[in-house]
């Protein structure tokens, strides 16, 4: 009897000890961690056109307005003063969409992309 109780008890434990380290798999991703790696984003397909829909219909971002101007094929020369890409969240860009101008981007995804942009060295793609 003794000798089955011992065996029960083993088993036991390698049983727990297996379930214990088993797999773990660990999933970066922006909404979880928005500091993680950054996702590719293009300019001209994601950006771009953001910014024209959100900062230029109103009025406020286009040719002889505010600075920059953010009309298409000319948002990415103008932005060039607002980005630094060696400190992303000190880009006057980034500071701008989470401060006075978030309500015009308002989505976190859409922020998300812009930073994810500063940070891969805000290429003009």
């Amino acid at each position: 009897m003794k000798r089955i109780l011992i065996s029960i008890a083993v088993i036991c434990f390698v049983a727990l000890g297996a379930g214990l380290t088993g797999c773990y798999k660990d999933v970066i991703s922006p909404e979880s961690d928005p500091d993680g790696p950054p996702q590719a984003v293009s300019f001209k397909e994601e950006l771009e056109p953001l910014f024209n829909a959100k900062c230029t219909t109103a009025g406020c971002h286009n040719t002889g307005a505010h600075k920059p101007t953010l009309e298409t094929g000319k948002s990415y020369q103008s932005l060039a003063a607002y980005v630094n890409t060696v400190v992303p969240k000190e880009s006057r860009l980034y500071i701008m969409i989470n401060g006075e101008m978030s309500e015009y981007i308002p989505s976190p995804k859409d922020k998300q992309k812009v930073y994810d942009w500063i940070r891969n060295g805000a290429p003009n793609n």
